[in-house]
């Protein structure tokens, strides 16, 4: 009786012994087919995978670029591209970027999320040293209302009223919400100079202050505030031309209000050094973000709602995207650094506006 209960001790004991093992090969087996990954694009590997970080509302454009892009490489050096893909809000998916999420290039929406990289040490300082100033893509804000635009939405200030339910994403979250109280706060300074003769940052403060009472909701990205609004949140969305532009071309029905001062949206792109030397994927990469730029990328940007950086592109295309009277850029608030102090610091405008001071 006793060796028989020894033999059931032993057999389970065996089995598992036997399964480690398995695990411990099977284990290193991976390990070994894994390390072809991390070989140069130049080494005649079959295949490689870039690593893409994105904010979320360049997704549909991105996911009709990158099989072109696989086709056109696969051409040029009989070499397939897997993609990995990640779409956030702009500044989550900057923050995640530099935690620890190894993107090879990142498409972001604005410079200072770029800027973030660079201060982590993951992209070098000469960045904006390329085509464009390392934008690949522009936008401006407008205003989508509901088919027929039943609430007479004309301007910024209409915003102000009371009864108009407004959304815009948090600027804390999105780089898409940034550029959307930037060309609120930069109209408040456009009406203060026709009023006042000067710029008066008090009563830009207190403009945005009015249209923020009015806010609905403050979602996380441009994205997920377009997919409010779709569900039928607010009355008026304050957003990236682009977005709009894609949803109508898709048979949704909006109207676009383009106000007349409003913000020009420039979007960058860049290798990020760091992991890209690490993956071996430099000149994958590096030709990836000029693939961007190209004519043929450049037209599916437009086709999907955004300002081709382009001219001869831009100039095809320009039927689609007015230009309004009071069009500014960042440098009308003093460029990214300005901004960054004046309205998204500890103390600054927009942190003032939430806490009502």
């Amino acid at each position: 009786m006793q060796t028989s209960q020894n033999k059931k001790k032993f057999i389970p004991l065996y089995v598992i012994l036997m399964l480690v093992l398995v695990c411990v090969t099977a284990g290193c087996s991976k390990q070994e087919q894994a390390q072809p990954e991390q070989a140069t694009v130049s080494s005649g590997d079959s295949s490689h995978t870039l690593v893409i970080g994105a904010y979320s509302v360049a997704k549909d454009a991105v996911g009709e670029l990158l099989p072109k892009f696989q086709e056109e490489w696969k051409a040029k050096t009989g070499q397939t591209i897997n993609f990995q893909e990640s779409y956030e809000a702009s500044g989550t998916q900057a923050r995640a970027i530099v935690g620890g999420f190894e993107a090879d290039v990142a498409l972001l929406a604005m410079e200072s999320d770029i800027d973030k990289l660079v201060k982590a040490k993951l992209v070098t300082t000469d960045w904006k040293q390329t085509p464009n100033a390392g934008m690949i893509t522009r936008s401006i804000v407008v205003l989508g209302t509901r088919a027929g635009n039943p609430k007479g939405i004309q301007d910024f200030q209409d915003l102000t009223k009371p009864g108009v339910k407004v959304l815009y994403p948090n600027p804390k979250t999105s780089g898409g919400a940034q550029w959307d109280i930037n060309a609120i706060y930069g109209a408040g300074l456009k009406l203060s100079e026709e009023q006042e003769g000067k710029k008066d940052p008090a009563a830009a403060k207190a403009f945005l202050e009015e249209v923020h009472q009015n806010v609905e909701s403050l979602d996380k990205s441009g994205r997920s505030s377009m997919a409010a609004f779709e569900y039928g949140v607010g009355d008026v969305i304050v957003t990236y031309e682009n977005e709009l532009l894609a949803r109508i071309a898709k048979g949704v029905k909006y109207d676009i209000v383009v106000p007349k001062n409003t913000i020009l949206i420039e979007n960058p792109a860049v290798v990020v050094d760091k992991y890209a030397d690490k993956h071996g994927n430099r000149e994958l990469a590096e030709a990836f973000i000029a693939y961007l730029r190209t004519p043929e990328a450049q037209r599916i940007f437009a086709k999907h709602g955004f300002r081709s950086v382009d001219p001869d592109v831009f100039a095809e295309t320009k039927a689609s995207f007015p230009t309004p009277a009071g069009l500014f850029d960042i440098n009308y608030l003093g460029g990214w650094d300005e901004v960054r102090n004046t309205l998204y610091s500890k103390r600054g405008v927009w942190y003032q506006v939430l806490a009502g001071l």
